[in-house]
């Protein structure tokens, strides 16, 4: 496949824009976001803790990776909007190469639990012998402010940014933009056509973050059959 150079996209003029993620429930708020309401209180507390808990980077990730003006000290849930930054998965995502961090987002639950499926069922699927497997993920509702960010849904689905298996186009935009600035990219969800997503390139213009709901991921050993919500702890919808 020969990739061109990414496409020049037109910026966007939104603001308050609501998303929703989901993550593995087993991990829970990194405590020390949480406590603080600015950098120098965190750079002070980060140091305390230090002294005391040798487990402190493995909670909190790679600070290196995200300049502490970044971090939106004080919101609800500032923990949740750090994390996918300190804790960047080195084989990367769709518009990332794995050398920074992003926080992806969807226009609806049932966008982010098609887009979470897709990805878990592949993952199961290459384990060899598994023929059962729950899963229980934490559903998230984000309002956040778009600024600067710019607008893949001028390219249509079937544009190679989009391509279901390949991601190589997609990162080549993802370094552009992030290179230029930019801090979030409104896209087509690949995995629920119709729908929308967003990729933000820093935690910075997240406003709150809140617990809505647990899902129940169920795999049968082929595919994952059934998806439960299990628990409603918000009116969030």
């Amino acid at each position: 496949m020969v990739v061109t150079a990414p496409p020049r996209l037109p910026a966007l003029e939104i603001a308050q824009q609501r998303g929703y993620r989901l993550i593995t429930s087993k991990y829970p708020p990194i405590a020390l976001f949480e406590d603080v309401a600015d950098e120098a209180e965190f750079d002070i507390l980060y140091a305390l803790q230090a002294l005391t808990n040798p487990r402190l980077q493995n909670e909190t990730g790679d600070l290196a990776f995200l300049a502490a003006g970044e971090i939106p000290f004080g919101i609800a849930g500032c923990s949740y909007a750090v994390a996918p930054f300190t804790h960047v998965n080195p084989l990367g995502s769709r518009f990332s190469d794995g050398t920074f961090g992003m926080l992806y987002l969807a226009d609806e639950m049932a966008t982010a639990l098609a887009e979470v499926a897709y990805h878990q069922e592949r993952s199961w699927q290459f384990i060899d012998g598994l023929k059962y497997d729950r899963l229980v993920m934490r559903g998230l509702v984000f309002i956040f402010d778009p600024a600067p960010a710019y607008d893949a849904l001028v390219l249509p689905l079937a544009n190679v940014v989009y391509d279901p298996l390949s991601y190589t186009a997609a990162r080549e935009l993802g370094r552009s933009l992030k290179a230029n600035g930019c801090a979030a990219l409104r896209y087509r969800s690949v995995r629920r056509p119709g729908a929308v997503c967003w990729g933000l390139f820093t935690p910075k213009g997240v406003k709150s973050v809140q617990q809505s709901a647990h899902y129940e991921f169920i795999w049968d050993g082929k595919r994952i059959a059934k998806i439960d919500r299990i628990v409603s702890t918000q009116a969030l919808r």
